[in-house]
């Protein structure tokens, strides 16, 4: 893809942080816009930003671990847009809690977001993104998906899953030279909602840990803004790469678990207890 102009772009969780951003860059290439968000507000606020530019643009109030409703979502943009060259699996959860302490629950539900909502947003795309013979999928990982942490076992898990299961898609897209492509993003802290967000459970008190503060803490990490990740992952959708790493954080944790595959545990173990 040489670039965003005249074609379609779907966005998952469009309503806020990244993917909005990323609606706002688009729109301005002159890029056509399916958004869907759970936050029917927020994608209303994302159309009023993008609204100035001649672009068409649709929405849909989403749950994307709904499996059929993410099918008619992808139906529905081909039949107003005509076609789609692009879908950004952004919408993500998190979820603090011990492995013993984590609900079935709540492990289904961070499960059915961040894994199966990716897994959705690709299978039920990427045939009609075939046949434009000039698309990409976009994946939204994490830093998480490259380390493992004290606390974010389930996080830990659904952006593994997302690394594994994008990094195997690019390899059959390869092979097949349709003029289709695939990205693995794993930005590193960006400033969204994600950690006001997140669930936490008392059982981080187990490892003298408090839910509140932890919030507080991981909060002050995401530092790079939402409008700069989405600027370098336009960027690396036109260069092709096959993995992008956002901020200074996200770098050097990928080093370090290079230099030290398991060595780093300690120290994460070590940091965590700090908090």
């Amino acid at each position: 893809m040489k670039n965003f102009k005249n074609k379609v772009a779907a966005i998952t969780g469009a309503g806020s942080g990244i993917g909005q951003q990323l609606a706002v860059l688009l729109a301005k290439q002159g890029c056509h816009l399916s958004l869907s968000d759970i936050n029917e507000k927020g994608l209303a606020q994302t159309v009023e930003l993008v609204k100035q530019y001649p672009v068409t643009v649709t929405t849909k109030v989403l749950d994307v671990s709904n499996r059929d409703a993410v099918k008619q979502w992808a139906q529905e943009t081909v039949q107003d847009h005509g076609s789609v060259n692009m879908i950004f699996n952004n919408a993500g959860v998190a979820l603090g809690s011990t492995v013993e302490g984590a609900s079935y629950e709540d492990l289904e539900w961070i499960v059915g977001i961040n894994f199966w909502g990716v897994v959705y947003g690709t299978k039920e795309f990427l045939p009609f993104i075939k046949q434009s013979k000039d698309g990409h999928i976009i994946n939204i990982s994490s830093i998480f998906g490259l380390t493992s942490q004290p606390t974010q076992s389930a996080y830990n898990a659904t952006k593994f899953a997302v690394r594994g299961f994008t990094e195997s898609l690019r390899q059959e897209l390869d092979i097949e030279k349709g003029g289709v492509s695939s990205l693995c993003v794993h930005p590193g802290g960006i400033r969204t909602n994600i950690a006001k967000a997140a669930k936490m459970n008392d059982s981080l008190k187990s490892l003298g840990m408090d839910p509140n503060k932890s919030i507080k803490q991981f909060d002050k990490f995401l530092r790079t803004p939402p409008e700069e990740a989405a600027r370098q992952i336009l960027n690396a959708v036109l260069k092709d790469k096959r993995r992008l790493l956002i901020g200074t954080d996200a770098r050097i944790v990928d080093s370090f678990q290079r230099l030290f595959p398991t060595g780093y545990q300690r120290i994460a173990a070590f940091a965590t207890k700090m908090m």
